[in-house]
């Protein structure tokens, strides 16, 4: 049975924000936009939910939730 924890971090709330998360930080970076138009992406991937980053998403057994010492592939601790 998954706990929150496991739901939590479980990668869809990223894979569902990843496209407008990568779109907004590129025209954010952009050295050719008009810096307006910069400004208005650094706003909008600003507002985006922060467990939205795949940075954040850390990796937990299945079975027991712990973090530490799990095999990505398989989710369970080695």
């Amino acid at each position: 049975m998954l706990d929150k924890q496991n739901l939590r971090d479980h990668k869809l709330l990223a894979a569902k924000y990843e496209l407008r998360r990568k779109l907004s930080k590129a025209f954010c970076q952009d050295p050719d936009l008009p810096s307006y138009m910069r400004d208005k992406h650094c706003s909008k991937l600003s507002k985006l939910p922060r467990k939205s980053s795949f940075a954040r998403v850390r990796n937990r057994c299945i079975s027991t939730g712990r973090p530490r010492g799990v095999l990505e592939f398989f989710r369970i601790l080695v």
